[in-house]
């Protein structure tokens, strides 16, 4: 059983990863940080982000058991992913790793940009998790704010709306709903009915491969 999640950054596709996981006890990727970890292993080395080549042999390195969200969530390493992530030889390298992952059984839950369109087109369960630009910034300022750092909301507002030109206006695999995806709108949803609503679509699915 694979679980392809899509969506925009800061939809809640990561938060929900990990609790469908876990409460079915499958393995979990967030594919984003197989690009951060190719990110931080230049950055570490001195190398630079413009060559495709380097970047390439870095991603084809990347160990998928030994990612650490806190390490890799930092904004730098993130500005440093967002440069390699458009090399079209460094998507096929992590694509290729992200697949051999899904392969783990009893299941997996992957989440990223393009996990249903591109590193898993056959998954059973697609689900696209999205919300209103405005309200994802908001959740980013206020998990900012929460854990005692200082945010600016607009500057926060505007980074997001970055990222999702940046992300669906990109040529090789750009952010975009799988054509049978569920659409999960969480812009006026709680994480718990967006949970329950992805358990019923991935109980269904289960029931009927059972």
């Amino acid at each position: 059983m694979i679980i392809a999640i899509d969506g925009p950054a800061a939809a809640g596709k990561g938060t929900l990863a990990r609790r469908i996981a876990e409460t079915f006890g499958f393995h979990h990727l967030d594919t984003g940080l197989t690009y951060r970890a190719t990110a931080k292993a230049l950055l570490d080395a001195g190398l630079p982000l413009d060559d495709e080549a380097v970047a390439e042999g870095m991603a084809l390195r990347v160990d998928l058991a030994g990612l650490d969200r806190t390490v890799l969530s930092r904004h730098e390493i993130g500005e440093a992913a967002s440069k390699i992530a458009v090399m079209p030889a460094v998507r096929r390298a992590l694509v290729e790793a992200q697949r051999r992952f899904a392969e783990k059984t009893p299941g997996t839950v992957l989440d990223g940009r393009d996990i249903g369109t591109v590193v898993c087109p056959g998954a059973p369960v697609k689900l696209y998790v999205t919300a209103s630009a405005e309200v994802r910034a908001r959740r980013r300022y206020e998990e900012i704010v929460e854990a005692g750092g200082s945010a600016d909301y607009d500057a926060i507002f505007e980074d997001v709306k970055r990222r999702d030109e940046r992300d669906m206006g990109r040529t090789d695999s750009p952010l975009k709903p799988a054509e049978d995806a569920y659409l999960l709108d969480t812009s006026e949803m709680s994480i718990e009915a967006a949970f329950q609503t992805a358990k019923s679509i991935i109980d269904a699915a289960l029931s009927r491969n059972a």
